[in-house]
């Protein structure tokens, strides 16, 4: 399991975020944590997670690579 982070970027390009301050405000969080987000830097927790999912339409499953078996 592994963050895919380019998929995140897409997104939220794709949703008209074109930097870190563009992306902390709609996702509600720090500055640092969303170019630590945008760069790969971390992995988001629960909670991000889910803005993310609200935000951006975009599934834990799919940002961390989990396959359906």
């Amino acid at each position: 399991m592994s963050y895919r982070h380019e998929q995140f970027v897409a997104a939220a390009i794709a949703a008209g975020d074109r930097n870190d301050e563009d992306i902390a405000e709609r996702l509600k969080v720090a500055r640092v944590t969303a170019w630590r987000l945008r760069t790969g830097r971390t992995t988001p927790g629960p909670l991000t997670l889910a803005k993310i999912e609200q935000a951006y339409g975009l599934t834990a499953a799919t940002l961390l690579g989990i396959e359906a078996a």
